[in-house]
């Protein structure tokens, strides 16, 4: 191989060392017979190893040294291309929250340009349609932003969350497997050198999306990019490392029972807000109808509408959600919409709000009275279901600690929940709609009193006949298993006797190992 000679990187003082010098260029030469003492050769090309560049075969591998042995003995390597270097953290975590920033964009563009060249779009030219793109994507990450003239605009569709969540989850996973990161703890630094870019990018993008008409709001965009962020990447990048049954594996078995006992009451109150959200759109199909014709938006028109609606589909549940709790929600100033009564104003020409009872406006009585009472039984369903996971799911416990771990596993459901109701709303202007929406600290009392109880009560109860069945548990506080004691005897009146059959032995020998069958006399 020819090409500029370099100096040594290596040098044994005993003789000449293979020297291998990474500079564009690999050159190595050395004579079996003058390498250092010590120095095994024999094992290089040995079966079962290979030598570098080659495999079995003999092929060489691409990215890898192609080294050779030459009739006079020498080892040669060739000029290859060099292995791929592992970049650091934090730049592969600013590539990949640069490519989601741009690939959220470039799929939110057609759909703005859609409405812009279908409906009339005087004074409003290309510049803003991209700042309209990039308020659509803000907007996603739950940011608010304000109108000239109308006020704040809160209401978003949760359901455009998920279009950046996982846009990040997949760029988390990229980000660990890229950076190689092997450790389940080192992928909150993967995470982190993902969020923190993408949080700069969106501060970025909501000051350059401003306008006279329309600005978001700054704070809310670095927080909600960097915590989004955080949560996706870091979730992607934890599933990248392991499925999610090692993962959760990964914790104790009481705190996994907490877990468990609280996503099986979300489920349930989730699956039971979509079925009255539902039945109630349902109920009220005709004049669903009414406003669609009503607002004539033409075959493109439609179909944005269709998925605006589908995008706040998510927070009808939510709403649906505090409706069964029992306080309800409100759609304006001085309103409330509740199980016992409703009492709202008039609406905007949105054809989902139909499914509010009594959209006419004005105080309509509620539903049934059959219906309200099974819409109030869903939280202690829930709970109930919740707590019966927990005990299910946990090691055996005691009577007075398994009500505990249930009111846990309740309050957690409880909390979350008040968490996604005050996302679920938002204000929609300055005036009389500044208000709508349920209030997140009232949703979250009343589920964790409710979800809580009954998961306590149901998680003392079924721990209870656990114990009934299984006297031994009870007997030895409820950590220890039947049949991991020693055995022992029976007495008269039935107690049983548990023996040590290694008692004082550690007395008898302190330094000498436990006697066997050869020691015996």
């Amino acid at each position: 191989m020819t090409g500029p000679r370099l100096p040594a990187a290596r040098r044994a003082s005993g003789g000449l060392r293979v020297t291998l010098v990474r500079m564009g260029l690999v050159t190595a030469s050395a004579r079996p017979s003058e390498r250092a003492p010590g120095r095994n050769t024999a094992g290089r090309n040995a079966p079962g190893r290979n030598a570098p560049g080659s495999t079995a075969t003999g092929r060489s591998v691409p990215g890898r040294i192609a080294a050779g042995r030459t009739a006079a003995g020498r080892i040669v390597a060739g000029r290859l291309p060099l292995p791929a270097t592992v970049r650091p953290l934090a730049v592969t975590g600013a590539i990949a929250a640069c490519v989601v920033m741009l690939s959220g964009l470039v799929i939110i563009l057609p759909l703005v340009l859609a409405g812009w060249i279908a409906a009339p779009h005087d004074g409003l030219g290309l510049p803003g349609v991209l700042r309209t793109t990039a308020d659509i994507w803000l907007a996603a990450h739950h940011v608010q932003f304000s109108l000239s003239g109308a006020g704040r605009i809160g209401l978003l569709p949760l359901g455009l969350v998920l279009l950046p969540g996982a846009l990040l989850w997949r760029a988390g996973k990229w980000v660990v497997r890229t950076g190689q990161v092997s450790r389940l703890r080192h992928v909150g630094y993967a995470a982190l050198a993902l969020a923190g870019p993408y949080g700069v990018l969106s501060g970025a993008l909501a000051l350059a999306s401003r306008s006279a008409l329309a600005a978001a709001s700054l704070p809310e965009a670095v927080l909600a990019g960097f915590g989004l962020g955080l949560v996706a990447g870091g979730l992607g990048g934890a599933r990248a490392l392991a499925p999610w049954g090692r993962l959760t594996r990964l914790l104790s078995p009481r705190p996994a029972s907490v877990i468990q006992g609280t996503v099986g009451s979300l489920v349930v109150l989730a699956g039971a807000g979509a079925l009255v959200a539902g039945a109630s759109l349902a109920a009220h199909l005709g004049q669903f109808r009414s406003l669609t014709v009503a607002l004539a938006p033409g075959l493109v028109g439609s179909a944005l509408l269709l998925l605006a609606q589908l995008a706040y589909l998510p927070n009808a549940i939510g709403w649906a959600v505090c409706y069964t709790l029992g306080p309800g929600f409100a759609f304006g100033t001085g309103t409330v919409i509740a199980p016992t009564g409703s009492a709202i104003g008039l609406l905007p020409s949105f054809p989902m709000l139909a499914a509010l009872p009594g959209g006419s406006g004005g105080l309509h009585a509620s539903v049934p009275a059959w219906v309200s009472l099974a819409v109030l039984v869903v939280p202690s369903l829930a709970g109930g279901f919740g707590g019966l996971l927990t005990v299910r799911a946990a090691p055996a416990l005691t009577f007075e600690a398994a009500p505990l771990w249930g009111f846990g596993s309740g309050a957690l459901a409880g909390v979350i929940t008040g968490v996604l109701a005050a996302l679920s709303g938002g204000p929609l202007g300055s005036e009389r709609l500044a208000a709508v929406g349920p209030s997140g600290w009232q949703a979250s009392l009343v589920a964790v009193l409710e979800v809580g109880v009954s998961a306590a009560v149901t998680a003392g109860f079924v721990n209870w006949l656990r114990l009934r069945r299984n006297p031994e548990q009870a007997a030895g506080g409820g950590d220890i298993a039947a049949g991991s004691r020693a055995p022992g005897g029976e007495t008269d009146d039935g107690h049983r006797i548990y023996l040590d059959p290694w008692a004082g032995e550690e007395d008898e020998w302190p330094d000498a190992p436990r006697p066997g069958p050869a020691s015996l006399p």
